[in-house]
């Protein structure tokens, strides 16, 4: 039987163990992937802590971004045959597995890595979800808080590729990469709508840290409507929308992001590499902000 990171109820990092699973079979219009490598997000570390309560499943397999081989597919399937590399945003969990489900998936070139392949599902269907859900465009001035974390650095790119002039809230260290990638950085805390105004006003504002800033943030975009917050979850009482993953927020978001990487036209944030079996430490790691960038985890 193959084995995956399965939580045994919502707690510290050490409800997930490794234990062994029923080999999932593809349904109409799915894949089945052997999973090479999986994407760490701070929606897992939510979840399993309980302050994000899903239906689990039965096992209750955390893991929204995987990249592997394609393993055996589903009735319905056209284009794509065991043997294929690809990478895949799960809408349903299962990633930190030896294998996992996929209805919507994207081709890996053979020049992409498994750790970076796994790296940008998640984040890319965010940054691209949320900036198509703000309506920006070109000639217009964005607000990126976290514009250091995974997700930041990527809208960060895809919104100055559009032509937006982008202002980063971002920590000191930083402030090089935020420059390096096209954006103006500011700093977060006490004095962030100051910082901000002293550059011009700004059209929108992404928040993608969800760490308190919305009440700043709908100051400096005039209002909630332009305002959107991936994880702050006082997001209504500020009239804030909520952006959750779903399979139309931004559809062929992966398969751009891993052309525009395989090309050198989109840089990620650092990442940090544990074996799937070290899920546990690596929710730990994170939680006591011991490593930065993002993790991976990798299946022999």
């Amino acid at each position: 039987m193959p084995n995956a990171m399965v939580m045994s109820g919502y707690g510290p990092p050490d409800v997930l163990r490794w234990s062994h699973v029923p080999l999932v079979e593809p349904g109409e219009g799915e894949i089945r992937i052997r999973v090479k490598a999986a994407g760490v997000s701070p929606t897992d570390l939510a979840i399993r802590s309980g302050e994000l309560r899903f239906p689990l499943g039965d096992p209750a397999v955390l893991g929204y971004e995987v990249a592997g081989v394609v393993d055996a597919v589903g009735p319905g399937v056209t284009g794509t045959s065991a043997g294929d590399e690809v990478a895949a945003m799960l809408m349903d969990r299962g990633g930190y597995a030896e294998y996992a489900l996929a209805s919507a998936w994207a081709p890996k070139a053979a020049s992409v890595s498994w750790t970076d392949a796994a790296a940008i599902p998640g984040s890319v269907e965010a940054a691209a979800g949320v900036l198509r859900q703000l309506g920006v465009k070109g000639g217009e001035r964005l607000l990126i808080v976290g514009g250091g974390g995974s997700v930041g650095i990527i809208a960060t790119q895809l919104a100055v590729a559009q032509g937006v002039e982008v202002v980063s809230a971002v920590g000191q260290r930083d402030d090089a990469f935020a420059e390096e990638i096209g954006a103006r950085p500011v700093r977060y805390g006490a004095g962030l709508v100051e910082a901000v105004r002293a550059l011009g006003p700004v059209d929108a504002v992404f928040d993608a840290a969800g760490t308190g800033v919305l009440a700043d943030a709908v100051t400096l975009a005039g209002g909630p409507r332009r305002v959107i917050t991936l994880s702050d979850h006082e997001a209504a009482k500020h009239g804030v929308t909520l952006s959750v993953p779903t399979a139309d927020r931004a559809p062929g978001a992966v398969a751009e992001g891993l052309k525009l990487f395989a090309e050198g036209r989109l840089r990620l944030k650092e990442r940090h590499v544990m074996p799937l079996r070290d899920a546990a430490e690596a929710h730990r790691l994170l939680e006591n902000h011991e490593v930065r960038g993002r993790v991976v985890l990798t299946v022999d």
